[in-house]
């Protein structure tokens, strides 16, 4: 499905940055007068046009906070978070050091700390003990009453940010009634623009200190713990279930079984011989040719090689390697809901493998084209995507559902 563009990359995050205007991430106006001034595939004029509604947006919401408008403040610097993680999107020719890179990235954060503080429903910004430091999060509440209610623990995924989880699954959840503790885990958001840590395949090692510190929390039901992951988070979480059990439930926006797979499915055989041979000589100039023609392979290469600390394209490939659930996905015990794009450009087929793998009870859910939900993690249908998660989590966390002690 393309939306605005026919450049794949620029239209799926164009649809990305426009579905988040269900939860007040954007207004379709103002996405329209965003792009009208993009050319397809014009990685900087992305930045500049994106910036500069960011930067309007922003201003919007510092004048209405000025004059005591709390609402309007609010909802122009959630846009604005939105949109500075936009524009930031494509900057990776030197995303550690770059100073245009860090500072967008910056901007997203501080104006949805700034909205969040406006919030009618609390919303507290954490640290989450993780080996010799910490991890950022956010925990959002459904009110100050200080009960025990159910609570997903969200994974973002290969680009996302602890921010975007709002707009993903935090404003649903609190609509139903749930709390959201939310967090950049190693490779992700602050954790890795200020922290510098890299994506691992061990993820049971982020979610059980994640969990640990969810159950210091007297706002959170110990019994009704729901681990949720979204794109490159579907398998992270996954992982992380098959060692963690405390989990009520299990939720994967897509299954992802082999992320090695989902890389060299789509590239020439010669190349996978070159990666898997260690003949970087050979790969590395190839993949960078493969790369001029198309800014979807271009970004994720390079994404990939920042974000999991790799030295080339072709180590950051051999990489993902690890990133399987093969001889592990049996171990998952809790009760897990396998979401599926019918047109996933990322992971077509991989959330039929998860399922094939499971021993578990589980739950696989395709959602289709014809609904406006057949992208990668159904981007542009969040409601559809929001119904149909929340609904199974509702059923799977009723007391009924439960068998008896």
């Amino acid at each position: 499905m393309r939306f605005l563009y026919e450049d794949e990359s620029f239209s799926f995050e164009t649809l990305r940055a426009a579905g988040f205007a269900n939860d007040g991430g954007a207004d379709l106006g103002e996405i329209l007068a965003t792009v009208r001034n993009i050319a397809e595939g014009d990685e900087e004029a992305w930045l500049r046009e994106w910036k500069s509604t960011a930067e309007r947006v922003h201003a919007t919401g510092s004048r209405a906070l000025a004059a005591g408008h709390r609402v309007s403040a609010r909802e122009a610097l959630l846009r604005a978070s939105n949109y500075y993680r936009t524009a930031e999107f494509y900057r990776r020719d030197d995303p550690a050091d770059d100073p245009e890179a860090k500072l967008l990235s910056a901007l997203s954060r501080e104006t949805f700390a700034a909205a969040a503080a406006l919030m009618d429903t609390p919303v507290e910004a954490v640290r989450i003990p993780y080996e010799d430091t910490s991890l950022p999060g956010y925990l959002f509440l459904v009110d100050d009453s200080g009960v025990p209610r159910p609570t997903v623990i969200f994974t973002s995924g290969f680009d996302s940010t602890l921010e975007e989880s709002y707009f993903v699954v935090a404003a649903a959840a609190l609509r139903r009634g749930y709390n959201v503790l939310a967090y950049d885990g190693p490779g992700q958001g602050a954790a890795l623009r200020e922290q510098q840590l890299v994506f691992r395949p061990d993820w049971e090692a982020v979610v059980t200190p994640v969990v640990d510190y969810a159950l210091t929390r007297t706002e959170i039901a110990p019994d009704r713990l729901a681990l949720a992951g979204y794109s490159l988070g579907g398998y992270l979480v996954a992982r992380a279930a098959a060692h963690e059990h405390r989990l009520a439930a299990l939720i994967l926006d897509d299954g992802l079984y082999d992320y090695y797979d989902a890389h060299t499915r789509v590239m020439p055989p010669f190349l996978r011989e070159w990666v898997e041979s260690g003949r970087d000589d050979l790969a590395n100039p190839v993949a960078h040719l493969l790369m001029t023609g198309s800014t979807q392979l271009r970004w994720a290469l390079r994404n990939g090689v920042w974000t999991f600390g790799a030295s080339s394209v072709a180590d950051y490939i051999r990489r993902t390697a690890d990133y399987t659930l093969d001889g592990v996905a049996q171990l998952i015990d809790c009760p897990t809901l396998i979401l599926d794009a019918e047109n996933d450009q990322f992971f077509h087929g991989q959330p039929q493998r998860v399922q094939a793998a499971l021993t578990c009870p589980h739950t696989l859910i395709t959602l289709p084209e014809a609904e406006g939900a057949g992208e990668h993690c159904h981007m542009g249908a969040m409601s559809r995507f929001q119904q149909t998660a929340f609904d199974w989590l509702d059923t799977t966390l009723s007391p009924t559902a439960r068998p008896a002690a």
